[in-house]
């Protein structure tokens, strides 16, 4: 089960030196939104998830991929092959700020994901003070829908 929150952050509230944080190239894109079936290339590891719906908990399963079955897979994806930039920011409680910096076509969009054990734990954070809009609750911002090449706001 996975648990999440999700912010917009803007570019001005960034926090600053994020090359003294870990981060990850990601590339990603969907043979399905509807449920949700993604490849990702995260660095060297390749693997395939399958998402159920929902916002805020919503149900997921990686599967290994190998570079070939990966490559083979991409030639077959709808939509948007998605890449960004994944810093992993330690916060408060030993949670971790995964804030994704977007490539083209979304350049200029930053989300920030936070994890958690349990929805309680999820519906009681307090963010810190540079995230801006909640947007857990908002599809709009669901990758397999940016992979579609909606663009957020419209």
């Amino acid at each position: 089960m996975e648990i999440e929150r999700k912010f917009l952050i803007e570019k001005e509230k960034l926090p600053p030196s994020l090359d003294q944080y870990p981060c990850r190239r990601i590339e990603q894109g969907y043979l399905c939104t509807d449920p949700v079936v993604r490849i990702r290339q995260e660095d060297d590891t390749y693997y395939l998830t399958y998402k159920a719906g929902g916002f805020l908990a919503r149900e997921e399963y990686n599967l290994p991929l190998t570079k070939e079955a990966y490559a083979h897979l991409r030639l077959k994806t709808d939509g948007i092959v998605l890449a960004k930039t994944r810093y992993l920011i330690p916060e408060k409680d030993g949670l971790t700020i995964e804030l994704d910096i977007f490539d083209e076509p979304y350049e200029g969009l930053y989300l920030a994901e936070v994890e958690f054990d349990s929805k309680e734990a999820a519906e009681n954070y307090q963010p810190p003070f540079w995230f801006g809009e909640d947007v857990t609750y908002s599809a709009i911002y669901h990758n397999s829908n940016l992979s579609k090449g909606m663009p957020p706001g419209d």
